[in-house]
């Protein structure tokens, strides 16, 4: 084991302690025993205090000319980055109440969607019931100052039966053979919990007139995550253009099927009422006719030690809470010999989007999941440790969501026309995301407006749009993962053919890009191809962002002494509380307020002033000055600001 490897296993045993659960499953991770996830702000200040520990010894690590451990290296800093983004940017912990609905019922979901819940999980499940009431009387204390209103309406809405839900799921696995001996724990433990997540329903629905609205993530910090987290090459704009000429392209090929089929004289039957135990057994066998066809057409290898992607009935325990994320168990690094599952409802009147297009087609579902699945099961068992871990959700979604168009050319759905126009569908979707993710990053569109515009434009129905757009509020960067992945993907397909277009072997590619499925494709571009020039344009887009949270800042540099020669200096920064106060001796100090309000005392005993967007203040060298508000602004120094010119008083 390398250095590199030392310090990625010390990080990564952290991070399944430290990482907040999401609805996503692509990001779950496996936790410690007896955990309990711990967000008091005490708890947080502690993880910041680890991050930097973990930054300290990475740049401390021994120079290296190994390509591939430079990649891992590069992992290491992206997964840092993460962090930054998620305590420090989004600020989930202080914004968003429905964090802490993840971490309590959200995490009983994640335990339970493991298939038939043993005694041991169980006992895991009563842990994490018993802390819920501790876990939200720190959230009320977080999120005091900062919740954000549409988020906490969000919130309300969704808990407004949880007392019924959390009691239905406990009933259900009191019933359970594996129960004996904890039925009245789990009753208890699930009575105490319901009543704790009714009664913070009920705070919230109190403290949400004084609440402040959504802000948007705004431009820079947009562009940082997509540059230091995600490692991608692209700008908001670059990416709203890529969006639009592939929805573009998505209408022009569903309306060409369409046509196509209509001219056939094909008509389009309602979705089948299929019973899960039908689509189940459909599935099944449409998942094994996929795995036949990506060996049959020299696409994918498919080795005898990976097991298969099926569906089943939704379990009674897990149906009440079916809303806390996606209901499907895709296994886990040290589970890589067992069935991925995802989970069937029952359904009364309409069904939605996804599970519509399933139940016409299992195949349409086993091209994108079942392609999660066997990526994972695959990285899962990476011979480099660090690649067996989540970055970020382009590479794998940008690798299931190639899969379709791939499969769909390679001609899996032939003498499926119906399947062709779901399949051009869900490329319309996913192109139409971009926009969604984008415009919401940049305060273009709010969730209401971007619900409408899902559900108009793909079309889809009210409920799954409305999901989509929260969700993609709440996680700016997800939705676009899925076409920007691709995109990349389809250029690096391409390269690789130019590159060698004699010895390309489509097969060793796929087995190579499927492996390498957690790892950003600007990483896979300098490893397969010796080519940087993604990795060069990150650093040039980069806003090298800093992070001060005793100063309830964020900070870019614009300009720097070094780019005026000393003379000038420009900073962008985002704060969301109080600033220390201080004094600089070594410039003139002008601000300008971008947006927000920002409230200024300049000297000792001085009156609070208030700056609005568009207003300025100077301050004058060696003068006293605090600064607090929310918002965002440009400070300006003359001469330039250097590190250590602050004084704090």
């Amino acid at each position: 084991m390398n250095e590199t490897d030392a310090l990625g296993r010390e990080y990564w045993t952290w991070r399944a302690a430290q990482q907040p659960r999401s609805p996503d499953d692509i990001p779950r991770i496996d936790r410690p025993s007896r955990w309990r996830p711990r967000w008091s702000a005490a708890d947080v200040a502690g993880y910041r205090v680890d991050l930097e520990g973990f930054e300290a010894r990475s740049r401390s690590l021994a120079t290296t000319d190994d390509r591939a451990e430079l990649v891992d290296r590069r992992l290491l800093q992206a997964a840092f980055a993460r962090v930054h983004w998620e305590l420090d940017v989004l600020r989930m912990w202080q914004t968003q109440p429905g964090f802490y609905v993840n971490q309590t019922i959200g995490n009983v979901f994640d335990l339970l969607t493991q298939p038939d819940p043993d005694a041991e999980r169980l006992i895991r499940v009563v842990a994490v019931l018993e802390a819920t009431q501790a876990i939200l009387r720190d959230g009320r204390a977080n999120l005091t100052e900062d919740a954000v209103a549409e988020f906490a309406r969000l919130t309300i809405t969704e808990l407004s039966d949880i007392e019924a839900q959390v009691s239905a799921t406990v009933r259900a696995l009191t019933a359970l053979p594996t129960a004996v001996g904890l039925g009245d724990l789990l009753t208890m433990a699930g009575e105490n919990a319901a009543q704790a997540l009714g009664e913070f329903r009920q705070w919230l629905h109190d403290a949400e007139p004084k609440m402040a609205p959504m802000r948007p993530i705004g431009r820079e910090l947009f562009q940082w995550f997509l540059t230091d987290v995600a490692l991608v090459p692209s700008t908001p704009d670059e990416m709203l253009a890529i969006g639009r000429a592939e929805f573009a392209r998505a209408i022009t090929l569903e309306t060409l099927e369409r046509n196509r089929n209509l001219r056939a004289g094909l008509v389009h039957p309602e979705p089948p009422g299929n019973t899960p135990e039908e689509q189940s057994a459909a599935e099944a066998e449409a998942e094994l006719q996929v795995r036949r066809f990506y060996v049959e057409r020299g696409i994918l290898s498919q080795a005898d030690t990976l097991r298969h992607y099926l569906n089943a009935p939704l379990p009674a325990y897990l149906a009440p809470i079916r809303w806390l994320g996606v209901t499907d168990d895709l296994t886990g690094p040290d589970r890589v010999d067992e069935d991925g599952i995802s989970y069937v409802p029952t359904f009364t009147g309409q069904i939605p989007y996804f599970y519509a297009a399933n139940a016409e087609d299992p195949r349409a579902g086993i091209v994108h999941e079942g392609a999660h699945y066997q990526q994972l099961a695959l990285s899962w068992r990476h011979p480099r440790p660090l690649r067996r871990q989540y970055y970020d959700s382009v590479p794998n979604e940008g690798v299931a969501y190639y899969n379709e168009e791939m499969m769909l050319a390679s001609g899996l759905f032939d003498e499926a026309p119906r399947s062709r126009e779901i399949m051009y569908n869900f490329m319309r979707l996913r192109a139409l995301r971009i926009e969604v993710d984008v415009r919401l990053a940049l305060g273009e569109f709010d969730i209401p407006q971007a619900a409408a515009h899902l559900e108009g434009v793909v079309p889809m129905d009210a409920k799954t749009a409305h999901e989509e757009a929260a969700f993609f509020a709440a996680y700016p960067g997800q939705a676009l993962t899925y076409q920007i992945g691709k995109t990349q993907i389809l250029r690096l397909f391409a390269d690789a053919v130019r590159a060698d277009p004699a010895g390309f072997d489509l097969q060793l590619f796929h087995d190579r890009l499927w492996l390498e499925g957690n790892v950003p494709l600007s990483l896979q571009r300098w490893e397969l191809l010796d080519d940087d020039s993604d990795l060069l344009r990150i650093e040039a887009l980069s806003g090298h962002v800093s992070f001060e949270p005793d100063n309830a800042i964020v900070s870019r540099r614009l300009v720097t002494s070094d780019d005026s020669g000393g003379d000038l200096s420009a900073t962008w920064v985002q704060i969301d509380g109080s600033h220390r106060r201080l004094r600089t001796s070594s410039a003139t100090r002008l601000y300008y307020v971008l947006d927000g309000t920002l409230i200024f005392t300049i000297g000792e005993g001085a009156e609070p002033e208030s700056i609005v967007a568009g207003g300025h203040c100077t301050i004058p060298r060696g003068v006293e000055y605090g600064v607090a508000g929310q918002g965002r602004y440009l400070v300006l120094n003359g001469p330039a600001f250097e590190d250590g010119d602050d004084e704090y008083v």
